[in-house]
C-alpha cells in the first residue's frame, strides 16, 4: 500500500514537472518576436543626432612626423550625456590630440586602424563621463597629407 502511494506521488510530481517545462518552452517560443522588440528600442536618427556632439576639425602632429586633420562626431546615450560632453569639449580635444601624438600614420591605415582609434577615444571619454556614456565615435573627416 505504501509502495503504491509513493509511486502515485512520484508519477504526479513528474507529470507536473513535465507540464511546467512544456509550458515554459511554449511561452518563450511563442511569447513574442525579439526582433520587433529590438527595433522598437533602437533610437531613431533624430534621437541619435540630439545625443551627439561634433568635435570641430583638429590638426595635430603624429608621432612619426606626419600630421593629421580630422573631425569627429561622438554619439552618447542621451541628450544629458551630450550636454555634458559638450562642456567637456576641451578635454575631448586633449584626449584626441594626446592619443594621436602616440600614433604613426601607419597605425591609422585601413579600417582596423581607424576602429582601434575610435575605440580608444570612446574608452577614454567614458572614464570622464558622469552622466551617461559615449556609445560610438565617428570619424567625419580625415586626412593625412
Amino acid at each position: 500500500m505504501k509502495n503504491k502511494m509513493m509511486t502515485i506521488v512520484i508519477v504526479v510530481l513528474v507529470t507536473v514537472l513535465l507540464l511546467g517545462v512544456v509550458g515554459f518552452v511554449v511561452i518563450t517560443k511563442l511569447g513574442g518576436n525579439d526582433n520587433e522588440t529590438a527595433k522598437v528600442t533602437e533610437p531613431s536618427i533624430e534621437e541619435i543626432t540630439l545625443a551627439s556632439v561634433d568635435v570641430p576639425e583638429l590638426t595635430t602632429n603624429l608621432m612619426d612626423g606626419n600630421f593629421i586633420r580630422l573631425s569627429l562626431k561622438i554619439q552618447t546615450n542621451s541628450e544629458e550625456a551630450a550636454a555634458e560632453l559638450l562642456m567637456r569639449e576641451f578635454q575631448t580635444k586633449n584626449i584626441v590630440i594626446q592619443t594621436l601624438s602616440e600614433m604613426a600614420a601607419e597605425d591609422l591605415e585601413g579600417k582596423t586602424g581607424k576602429i582601434d582609434f575610435q575605440n580608444t577615444i570612446k574608452v577614454q571619454l567614458n572614464e570622464l563621463m558622469q552622466t551617461g556614456e559615449v556609445q560610438k565615435v565617428y570619424i567625419t573627416s580625415y586626412m593625412i597629407p
